[in-house]
């Protein structure tokens, strides 16, 4: 199998300022083209560690790619590495040139003269085009092994990898590759990685010589299925297999695959039966409503949402009933309830959606314990709450709080 190793530059993400997304994506779109990554090194800014790691690339690897250190600073390291490395020189690039020029002219601001420096490209190397950005990549080849370097900015990356490095290094290749590798990720949502194992049951029997893993997230737990085999038909056949054994045993919660969001699915499904949604929300601050309108026409179905934090704005915005709140507390089975029927009436929506609970990490009781929220549901034939325990963490509180609103909508609606 092809291997291949990942260098990250920068001291930026060796304090932790950064986290190092680059790698995270160059391991998917290789492993989409069954290239396996074999090691990933982050680096400083320091020309003989970078200078090692080449070494020990071209004595192990078939690719190397490296992101970061192409800016016009004195800290940009890679491109004077890589010439000494290979014994190259720096040439002039007027097209190069021109782009970052053109950039820096539809900004309308006058060319730096430091920029000019990213027009001096190694004279032996294939240019990789940046379509998005001023530094431009490079591939460097040697003993028919692959050194590409690529700016760090993640969305430059993301489409020199796209539309130029992946076809580059498929063209290469494409007789190397001994099998297929694919893979599909099933994401599940309110229910934990260790009882997701025990409805699963044995892993042998499920995937048989493939490979299951578990990856717990923030909001629930994906479930990546490997599988190798010698045609893309067969690997397809071989997911499906698996598939329909995971929907056997724990298709209840699973909402979507791969990088599907759920937003955009609850939004799909409220479009498809011509649905309108509003939303009251308390301790998410909004978060519900930011989510959904996150998806491009949301408002197309999504009427409106209100942020009644406090106990007043709940009574004199929504009209809950100020005796719910004085005997129940705001944050009550029976407070949800109202403000979900509440905010319906007001924006006259088939289905209203609330929120209301203790985010943490101060406000709780032993009664009403942090982490204690109520996610309340009302439509035209039922109005009910759910009620959960989600932590002692403010953030992944109101995070969690709003996937599993957006959760219950989906499961209603496929009701309908």
């Amino acid at each position: 199998m092809l291997s291949a190793k990942i260098i990250s530059v920068g001291n930026e993400i060796l304090i932790g300022q950064i986290t190092n997304t680059n790698a995270t994506f160059i391991c998917e779109k290789l492993f989409s083209v069954n290239i396996g990554v074999r090691k990933i090194v982050s680096i400083g800014d320091l020309e003989k560690d970078l200078f090692d790691e080449l070494s020990d690339s071209e004595k192990f690897y078939d690719i190397t790619i490296i992101t970061g250190g192409l800016g016009p600073t004195s800290d940009d390291i890679t491109k004077s590495v890589l010439v000494e490395f290979f014994n190259d020189k720096l040439v002039f690039n007027e097209k190069i040139f021109e782009n970052i020029e053109n950039i820096f002219k539809s900004r309308n601001i006058k060319t730096p003269v430091i920029n000019k420096e990213q027009a001096m490209v190694p004279s032996d190397a294939k240019i990789i085009w940046n379509r998005l950005g001023t530094a431009p990549g490079f591939c460097f080849e040697k003993n028919d092994k692959l050194f590409i370097a690529l700016p760090g900015v993640p969305y430059e990356m993301e489409e020199m990898m796209n539309n130029s490095v992946i076809p580059m290094i498929t063209e290469k290749f494409v007789d190397k590759v001994e099998f297929i590798q694919k893979s599909k990720t099933f994401l599940t949502i309110g229910i934990s990685e260790s009882s997701l194992a025990e409805l699963i049951g044995n892993i042998n029997e499920l995937v048989g010589e493939n490979y299951l893993a578990f990856l717990p997230s923030l909001i629930g737990v994906r479930l990546r299925v490997d599988v190798k085999a010698k045609t893309n038909q067969e690997a397809d056949e071989v997911i499906e297999s698996i598939e329909r054994k995971l929907h056997a045993k724990i298709g209840e919660y699973i909402y979507g695959v791969n990088n599907d969001l759920l937003e955009q699915i609850v939004g799909n499904l409220l479009k498809d039966k011509n649905l309108t949604l509003a939303t009251a929300e308390s301790c998410t601050g909004g978060l519900l409503a930011s989510k959904i309108t996150d998806i491009s026409g949301s408002s197309q179905y999504f009427l409106g949402g209100v942020n009644v934090y406090s106990n007043e704005s709940k009574i004199k915005i929504l009209g809950v009933n100020d005796s719910t709140i004085r005997e129940k507390g705001a944050v009550s089975e029976e407070t949800a309830i109202e403000m979900a029927y509440k905010v319906r009436l007001l924006f006259n929506s088939d289905i209203g959606v609330s929120i209301t609970g203790i985010a943490g990490p101060e406000g709780g009781t032993d009664e009403k314990p942090v982490g204690l929220v109520y996610i309340g549901y009302s439509d035209n034939n039922k109005t009910f709450t759910r009620k959960f325990y989600l932590g002692h963490f403010r953030l992944r509180n109101k995070t969690r709080a709003a996937y599993y609103a957006l959760n219950i909508i989906r499961e209603e609606i496929l009701k309908y």
